[in-house]
């Protein structure tokens, strides 16, 4: 077993420029705890008892996630944690597990006062720990803040390709198919006679059909009754495939006077063909169409995301449209938004001017105000969510409004705190608005301020104009 020296502590990292005098003052001051393999030094939320040093075996420091086991770091001979001189930890946060025989020295809390005023060189070697412990710390939960983000957004974007790539594959194998029956319409078509000027008509008819702008807007029972009007049209005149053709000539907007002016111009004979073949072509522009919409939703959607991580540009400030940012936020959001019922009300401004930022960044400030909104009016069923643009002298103004419950009056001045946070285990680490503030704040220059009311929360975030 390791023998707790002055000397064996100033050879550690932490206490290499503290003075032997007063190494020895913390060693006889301190309590020296063993502990076996499976005990608990402390779990989270109990009391901090003071500065610890791990003299010899190991120690687990850890949180609970989604009830699983997060490890934080292990603790090794040298290392020191616990309480520190000026924090302002009271509770402990995270649970210690010993991993294997280990033994500690405790400096009490109650001595830190003594200390404070008698040692200054071991009193600032803690607080230098103190700060690398909380740089450390934060780096950890912000990296594991962007993780939740971007899983959220994986799930969402997934979501959202996986639709439109599946109307592809469907497209593409009805298309297929469809294809696969042209050699046999072809025979029939090529066997009809008829004069080139009615040949010109009929396909003339079809093109100023196809062309109509002014297509009248029906209910579902004005749509029945026009297929099967067009269906007994086509019955009469014994068109095969009439039940298929009907439908299909309703959805494009066919009338039963167009239908008369076909008839008019093709002989008896070749009605049915001819009319085959024209629901033929209709029906496989409408796969081609199908297709071509669902690829550009794909396209639309990766346009989004290389807006929103910026990926494609460089990393330094440039002059931006703050509603180009705010639009690719909401595409990569969309899944959430939809499964709470979120109605989302843009109010832009369209002569606001560009600003100077990174996009990166403040897609970040849009990605947590945004989320953090659709959490609070999710237990609702519904809610409605308003982002507002506008100029408010040099700055650019950004307002986020939601109809939740609102913010209580008690935690509202915390709510920028660091790892501060009012949702449920799992759902949120604390740092979401922090890291707005810094966003906004230290790297933007520019201001976040909330108004909250029971049933309206307002978010308002500006940044100055670009000179």
């Amino acid at each position: 077993m390791q023998t707790v020296t002055a000397e064996w502590l100033q050879a550690t990292e932490v206490f290499r420029e503290v003075p032997l005098d007063q190494l020895q003052w913390m060693i006889d001051n301190s309590q020296h705890l063993s502990m076996q393999a499976g005990d608990y030094f402390f779990k989270s939320g109990e009391p901090v008892k003071g500065t610890y040093v791990v003299v010899s075996g190991r120690l687990r420091l850890y949180i609970l996630h989604n009830r699983e086991m997060e490890e934080i770091s292990v603790l090794v001979p040298g290392d020191v944690s616990g309480a520190l001189p000026f924090s302002r930890g009271i509770k402990a946060s995270v649970n210690a597990s010993v991993l294997e025989d280990t033994t500690i020295m405790l400096l009490p809390a109650d001595k830190f006062r003594e200390m404070i005023s008698r040692f200054y060189e071991l009193t600032a070697a803690l607080v230098h720990q103190m700060t690398n412990r909380v740089r450390n710390y934060t780096s950890l939960q912000q990296q594991n803040e962007k993780m939740m983000a971007l899983g959220k957004l994986s799930a969402g974007l997934a979501h959202e390709l996986n639709n439109p790539a599946a109307a592809i594959v469907r497209g593409s194998e009805s298309l297929v198919k469809h294809l696969q029956l042209e050699p046999e319409l072809f025979k029939d078509v090529i066997n009809v006679k008829m004069e080139a000027a009615d040949v010109d008509n009929i396909t003339g008819k079809l093109f100023e059909i196809l062309q109509r702008k002014d297509k009248p807007k029906l209910t579902l029972m004005q749509k029945t009754e026009m297929e099967d009007d067009l269906r007994d049209f086509l019955d009469d005149n014994k068109v095969e495939n009439s039940d298929e053709i009907a439908e299909n000539f309703m959805e494009y907007g066919f009338t039963c006077d167009d239908m008369e002016h076909f008839r008019e111009h093709i002989p008896a004979p070749y009605v049915s063909s001819v009319l085959n073949w024209i629901n033929t072509n209709l029906v496989t522009e409408r796969m081609v169409q199908d297709i071509q919409e669902a690829s550009q939703r794909i396209f639309r959607l990766i346009q989004s995301v290389k807006n929103f991580t910026h990926m494609d540009q460089g990393k330094g400030k440039e002059l931006i449209d703050i509603h180009t940012g705010i639009e690719s936020t909401l595409t990569m959001m969309q899944y959430k938004l939809k499964k709470a019922n979120i109605e989302v009300v843009e109010e832009y401004d369209p002569k606001l001017p560009r600003v100077m930022a990174l996009v990166g960044e403040l897609n970040q400030v849009w990605t947590n105000l945004i989320d953090n909104a659709v959490d609070a009016m999710e237990p609702q069923g519904k809610g409605k969510l308003i982002i507002r643009t506008g100029e408010d002298h040099q700055f650019a103004r950004i307002s986020i409004i939601d109809n939740g419950p609102g913010i209580p009056e008690d935690i509202k001045r915390s709510i920028f705190d660091p790892f501060f946070t009012t949702k449920g285990i799992g759902r949120g680490t604390g740092l979401g608005l922090d890291v707005v503030m810094r966003i906004v704040q230290g790297q933007h220059h520019g201001s976040v301020k909330v108004n909250s009311v029971p049933g309206r929360t307002e978010f308002i975030v500006c940044l100055p104009i670009a000179g």
